[in-house]
């Protein structure tokens, strides 16, 4: 019989994991059908969207509770399709507060449901880790230090290692990312990437551009590159600009080329999230930065319980890189710490040796150890 797998992908990056591990199952079940909630990568391998992902990016809780009643009823009717089809296995990758119930929901149907990508327990909201206890069947963790939290609470796991380590090659080559860009092969260069999100380039844009002036004074020589992933974020920058009258300075917006515009760089300033972790496999000295409304960082203040935001610092257990955040985030202080690394060649290289022992713990072959963990759910060996 043809074995049918159910999946929910939340967002572009969901919907790029995914699109790898089906890619890996079929490696092993050629034959295997996939529906559910995904996006144009995942449909590219085949894959029977009948929601797109695009409909489960929420920002914020406030734009979560005005779609409660949408997003509700995507899940309702997901859940019936999953009840009738009964397909060999559930698996919801990332989007946690979406895929949770519904992972339960299955698990109590006798349907195997995994989890693709903790939810991030160890930094806030640990008290998450009961319901996952009651609503998967298996977690697959991508940070080496996440299967300790499940076992302990009795939650089968296996560790996959993260999937932009497998992409992201070793040792970069900044000349060829110079060349793609343009840019002098001797050219002091600071990347900065606000976020791929309208709220946080509004929240950014002011700051990072007053950076880059208090920057420029010291070391006029530099250039800036500022990779925006959209045209709203772009347009937000350059409102920026105008309101900054900066737009003589040498700064240079991208579309896109984020990768390729860390690479170049010497420097990276950075909003916290994945684009750090992936300033980190790519080896670069980094300032880590972010802010949001006050209500909203002293409430994730007070529910967080470790003492660095940043995955880089997060994951090497130690403060490795500056994290510049809310009040602390101005552009005097971002200036001096992009400095320090821009002037200091020693603890720039120590760093980029302590980034490449973490890029190889994290090169884990993720969608094929997935896909292992994944098929003896679905050749009915386990539920």
């Amino acid at each position: 019989m043809t074995v049918r797998i159910a999946m929910v992908a939340g967002e572009a990056s969901g919907d790029l994991l995914a699109s790898h591990l089906i890619r890996a199952i079929r490696r092993h079940l050629p034959d295997a059908e996939f529906f559910g909630i995904g996006g144009p990568k995942m449909q590219a391998e085949g894959f029977d969207a009948r929601w797109p992902c695009e409909l489960l990016a929420v920002h914020g809780y406030v734009d979560a509770l005005k779609r409660y009643r949408e997003l509700s009823g995507i899940r309702r009717s997901l859940l019936a399709q999953i009840r009738k089809e009964r397909p060999a296995a559930f698996i919801g990758v990332d989007a946690p507060d979406f895929n949770l119930w519904l992972e339960g929901k299955a698990k109590d149907a006798g349907i195997p449901a995994i989890h693709f990508v903790s939810p991030s327990i160890w930094a806030w909201r640990g008290g998450r880790i009961k319901r996952i206890a009651r609503s998967v069947s298996r977690m697959l963790c991508l940070f080496p230090f996440e299967p300790a939290l499940y076992e302990q609470a009795g939650v089968p796991v296996s560790y996959v290692g993260h999937p932009l380590a497998d992409v992201f090659p070793l040792c970069p080559d900044r000349a060829a990312a110079r060349a793609l860009l343009g840019l002098n092969p001797d050219s002091r260069i600071v990347a900065m990437l606000p976020g791929s999100r309208q709220s946080e380039v509004r929240n950014l844009a002011d700051i990072y551009i007053a950076t880059a002036i208090r920057m420029l004074e010291r070391d006029p020589g530099l250039g800036f590159l500022v990779p925006l992933a959209t045209r709203e974020t772009r347009l937000i920058f350059e409102e920026a600009l105008h309101r900054n009258q900066a737009m003589e300075l040498p700064i240079r917006m991208l579309f896109g080329h984020a990768v390729e515009a860390m690479t170049a760089a010497d420097a990276v300033l950075v909003a916290s999230g994945t684009a750090s972790l992936e300033a980190a496999l790519l080896k670069r000295p980094m300032v880590i930065t972010y802010r949001i409304g006050d209500w909203q960082y002293r409430l994730m203040k007070r529910m967080a319980y470790l003492p660095w935001v940043g995955l880089p610092n997060i994951l090497c257990n130690e403060g490795l890189v500056p994290e510049l955040l809310q009040d602390d985030a101005t552009p005097e202080k971002l200036a001096v710490a992009l400095k320090a690394w821009l002037d200091d060649a020693d603890r720039c290289a120590a760093l980029e040796l302590r980034f490449t022992e973490l890029h190889l713990t994290l090169r884990q072959d993720t969608a094929q150890k997935a896909a292992e963990a994944i098929l003896p759910y679905l050749n009915g060996r386990t539920t």
